[in-house]
């Protein structure tokens, strides 16, 4: 499932991504600091849920889910606020939002507005097979890691495994894993501002910190140290 983050503070984009992310880690996760960003990824993925928060810079919060919900009339909608306003709130029942959270997020509350989603997971629309070899790469990431150790692991052939990840995936099998780890890495480089770059590659699952900069730059156009610093 692809679920649209949109706050205009870095820090509680990252709470949510950090909250959400142990318990739906199938979940694509896109964030956005303003409406227009918004808009933007929702034109070039189909996003099925949203978390909007309402006071963002230009549009508000329940005038970006109007107009996502004009482009995609089965998104649902999550409001996230710091106001416990009645005019809010009904202007997000008028609107069809499915939950009203306020801030700060608190873990059970959240765990309880997803909980009707698990069903929802995408590996529902994976076979046995990929659902497990996910599994092994997100719990294995760190480590040393080939296409023919998880065709091991699930017990089928590697080349079929290549072919199977490939259809349903989307993705090659290492190009899912490099991604992964940059996900990770992005994720050590903000939340551990003591580890240099070399012990942040290590743990992402790098072998060498020249390799985890070359492939950190190449997709996002930032070294991991300008980086750090510009989500600081």
């Amino acid at each position: 499932m692809n679920v649209l983050l949109v706050d205009d503070e870095p820090l509680e984009l990252e709470q949510l991504e950090y909250l959400i992310n142990p318990l739906f880690p199938f979940w694509k996760l896109y964030k956005a600091s303003d409406s227009c960003q918004a808009v933007a990824i929702s034109q070039k993925v189909k996003i099925h849920l949203a978390f909007l928060d309402i006071n963002l810079p230009g549009k508000s919060g329940l005038e970006l889910g109007e107009e996502l919900r004009q482009h995609n009339p089965d998104i649902e909608l999550i409001i996230v606020t710091a106001y416990q306003n009645f005019h809010y709130a009904k202007q997000s029942i008028r609107l069809g939002v499915v939950d009203y959270m306020t801030k700060p997020v608190i873990q059970s509350e959240l765990v309880d507005i997803l909980g009707k989603y698990r069903d929802r997971m995408p590996h529902a629309n994976y076979s046995h097979v990929i659902y497990d070899a996910l599994t092994i790469i997100h719990e294995k990431f760190a480590d040393k890691l080939s296409l023919a150790d998880i065709a091991a692991e699930v017990h089928i052939n590697p080349t079929y495994l290549s072919r199977r990840f490939h259809d349903e995936v989307g993705v090659s099998f290492s190009e899912y894993l490099m991604q992964y780890r940059i996900d990770v890495s992005k994720k050590y480089l903000i939340a551990h501002p003591d580890w240099s770059i070399s012990t942040v590659a290590e743990k992402a699952g790098f072998n060498s910190q020249h390799y985890f900069c070359t492939i950190f730059r190449k997709s996002l156009n930032l070294t991991p140290k300008e980086y750090r610093e510009r989500e600081k």
